[in-house]
């Protein structure tokens, strides 16, 4: 007996400990499911064992000395995870910036990440850290404060958050949370008896009174627990059969440019620049030419195409998305090397399944690949693609899908030309057969009409009207591969076609690919065959016959006889709301000891929560005055007033218009600073206030540097935040009646404006709510 006691009390000292590791990296686990491999489970699993061995190893030292040594021995660990990972996804830089990189963008990244997430940086700075600061937590509390439960507690939120973070992207977490409920209870009943208390020996004499009340507490206990769980259990369990919800639903996706979101709009420009290199392309088997595809345009409105993607952050491995039952897939692998190529799209042979050399968001939907960080000259990066040949044999007879799966390359805006419908009907008339129609679409484009470079662009109705039907002595029946592209896939969804335009390159081979091979064509969806291409554009040799040899309409208005101005764009739309990750944690504690020990670990949990509240706040607000086009930046900076307002007090309703919140705001600002000349700026002509010139930024630069709470400079604050509301309400309604037209310098200037009336709001706050300014959570959920 007491040669076993040794043993017995180095395996009850271990309970707790391996429960806490036990516990850390069953939450490793459940994360573990959304990702590819099993790395990240080994990661955290070296966090939980790193951190709870710091914290028993240090035992000895003051409370006050282990936080910092764990902290330095965390960071140790993060490097080389970060290391390993980046080596692994043979990420391109050096360690310091791909460290930078996933410092900033770990928590957007991780939540935008395409599932199955591959262990980047990016997607495994916060796990790691996070199971460290749980494991060094738990420890201090339950080893060195001796509350066991209580320092159960941060690896249990630890779980809850990788259960969230999940969502309903996996199977429900039975197994972990079971398994964690099994460790917590057996590291908590083998810490019941202390260092203190008898091993060895004949056991104590209880009293016949204690035992009698420790049997009717027990009773009672017992009680509670089961009246607890039949009042409950069905209320829990009904909880089963709802969907968790997504949190990646709250982060905004990576955002495009205008021209990544229709690139058919640079067709003209590069048929005009035919000699400009655009990239390098390099295949690893001795192929011919091929078609490498830059973006897939699914969406028309009846004035723009547009490829209408969700992207989402990938690794190397991309979604396999399954090929047409009938098709011959091959893979084929090219290393592609940017020159003169702007933007975000990556050109590649569709449909890429691995990319490696560069940072990548990808949507399966279309495809379509971007570099969320934007070309640069010189980027090297290497695709390899499931080029499918669909069956040749199988169209003539194939059907084409309906249904509100293929609804939305089958749907056709409202004010559709009648010369374009009566021309899809005299088409589709004499063929049955969808492929026959197509066929006919495409003979009729390449027989009738003339491909040029000089052609403006535009694929709106009007375009397409004139393209097809306007004189051709006034410059109608000729285009580009724009209208040929676009006449086809809107002629096709007016004969029951699924069609989409593919705006790509023709690449004869190794070597360069210039403006001149960039060139737009439409594609066909048909049952078990797939997406099929058509070339409806006319061979140079061949002379094109007048259209009215072979279309003779009796339309009510004359056709368009003057060229249509150029489509264009409409501003991209607002990106959605993001919602906030709030945590609030409450301890108890009577004792010294316990103090020190939070503060040393549960601390440091609260500062990383304000940190991220931190970042994801200036992250929102970087996203909304300085990225996407200007009418997006100019609405992101009103947004970014109507929050300061809600967080100064002076909430405006929803359905106030520009001018009413501008004054809404005006009054705010009175209140907040005294304005010695802000009334006049309120009165002041609009043209006057019209001027985004230097006089205003340089007004409103010159106040946002002044400090907060300097008296003497309380007049010129109020008056240039007055004539900031006045300006940003007079670009909003710019941009609300009159899109496109906002110029990158007003938007600047919106954005500048927006920063004075937030340090003008804020600084009339009392001290303790302007330093919870910033961590505020309500931004990243309030909605318009």
């Amino acid at each position: 007996m007491g040669r076993g006691t040794p043993v017995v009390r180095l395996l009850r000292a271990l309970a707790v400990p391996t429960a806490l590791v036990g516990m850390v990296v069953l939450a490793g686990v459940t994360l573990d499911r959304v990702y590819a491999g099993s790395l990240l489970t080994l990661l955290v699993a070296g966090a939980a064992l790193g951190s709870v061995l710091v914290s028993v190893a240090a035992r000895r030292l003051p409370s006050w000395l282990v936080a910092p040594v764990s902290v330095l021995v965390m960071a140790g660990w993060t490097g080389w995870c970060l290391h390993l990972t980046a080596d692994r996804a043979g990420l391109p830089g050096g360690f310091a910036e791909v460290a930078r990189e996933a410092a900033a963008n770990g928590i957007p990244r991780l939540l935008t990440a395409m599932i199955p997430v591959e262990p980047v940086p990016d997607t495994v700075l916060v796990p790691v850290v996070g199971a460290w600061l749980a494991g060094l937590a738990g420890a201090e509390v339950a080893l060195r404060a001796g509350r066991v439960l209580l320092g159960y507690l941060p690896p249990v939120l630890l779980h809850v958050g990788a259960v969230y973070v999940v969502g309903p992207n996996a199977e429900p977490a039975i197994g972990p949370t079971v398994a964690l409920v099994v460790v917590a209870g057996l590291g908590l009943a083998a810490s019941t008896r202390r260092e203190g208390d008898p091993v060895d020996g004949p056991a104590p004499t209880v009293p016949s009174g204690v035992r009698a009340r420790l049997a009717v507490t027990s009773a009672a206990g017992t009680a509670v627990v089961v009246a607890a769980a039949t009042l409950l259990g069905p209320a829990v369990a009904a909880l089963v059969e709802v969907r968790p919800v997504d949190p990646r639903r709250y982060v905004e996706p990576p955002q495009v440019q205008t021209l990544d979101e229709n690139p058919l709009i640079r067709i003209s420009g590069w048929a005009l620049n035919p000699d400009q290199q655009l990239f390098q392309v390099k295949t690893a088997d001795a192929g011919g030419g091929t078609r490498i595809r830059l973006a897939v345009l699914s969406d028309y409105d009846g004035v723009t195409w547009r490829v209408g993607a969700t992207y989402r952050n990938a690794g190397r491995i991309l979604p396999t998305v399954p090929p047409a039952p009938y098709a011959t897939v091959e893979t084929l692998r090219q290393e592609i090397t940017i020159g003169e190529l702007s933007g975000q799209l990556l050109p590649a042979v569709p449909t890429p399944r691995e990319v490696s050399g560069a940072r990548v968001a990808y949507d399966p939907g279309t495809g379509t690949l971007i570099r969320p960080d934007g070309l640069s000259p010189g980027l090297r990066y290497t695709v390899t693609s499931a080029r499918e040949r669909p069956d040749a044999n199988l169209l003539a007879t194939a059907n084409t899908p309906a249904g509100d799966e293929v609804a939305r390359v089958l749907q056709v805006p409202e004010g559709a030309p009648d010369q374009l419908r009566r021309l899809a009907t005299q088409l589709a008339q004499d063929n049955g057969a969808p492929y026959a129609r197509a066929m006919a679409i495409e003979q009729w484009l390449a027989e009738h009409y003339r491909l040029v470079a000089d052609a403006p662009s535009g694929h709106a109705y009007p375009n397409l009207a004139f393209f097809l039907f306007g004189p051709r002595n006034g410059g109608g029946q000729r285009g580009t591969s724009e209208q040929f592209a676009a006449s086809f896939a809107v002629l096709g969804r007016l004969a029951g076609l699924p069609t989409r335009v593919v705006v790509g390159f023709a690449a004869p081979g190794d070597g360069p690919v210039r403006a001149g091979d960039a060139y737009a064509w439409p594609e066909v969806l048909f049952e078990g065959v797939g997406w099929v291409p058509f070339d409806p554009l006319p061979r140079p040799e061949d002379e094109p016959r007048p259209v009215e040899e072979d279309f003779r309409p009796q339309p009510e208005k004359p056709p368009p006889s003057e060229q249509p101005e150029p489509t264009v764009e409409p501003s991209t739309a607002p990106p959605p709301q993001a919602a906030p990750e709030e945590g609030e944690g409450r301890a108890g504690v009577s004792t010294p000891v316990l103090v020190a020990a939070v503060a040393g670990g549960v601390a440091l949990l609260v500062v990383v929560a304000l940190a991220v509240l931190a970042g994801m706040r200036r992250a929102l607000t970087r996203n909304r005055l300085h990225r996407g086009p200007a009418d997006l930046r100019v609405a992101g900076a009103w947004r970014e007033l109507t929050d300061a307002l809600r967080l100064a007090g002076h909430p405006v309703p929803a359905d106030l218009s520009a001018t009413e919140v501008a004054e809404a705001a005006r009054r705010a600002l009175s209140d907040a600073a005294p304005p010695t000349e802000a009334a006049r700026a309120g009165t002041q002509p609009e043209a006057e206030m019209g001027r985004v010139g230097t006089r205003l930024e340089a007004e409103v630069g010159r106040a946002a540097t002044h400090p907060e709470g300097a008296a003497g400079r309380v007049g010129s604050q109020s008056e240039a935040a007055h004539r900031a509301v006045e300006e940003l309400a007079r670009l909003v309604n710019q941009v609300g009646f009159a899109p496109g037209q906002v110029a990158e310098a007003q938007a600047e200037a919106a954005a500048e404006a927006a920063r004075v009336c937030t340090r003008a709001l804020r600084a009339d706050r009392p001290r303790w709510r302007r330093l919870l300014w910033s961590v505020h959570p309500g931004p990243l959920r309030w909605r318009d």
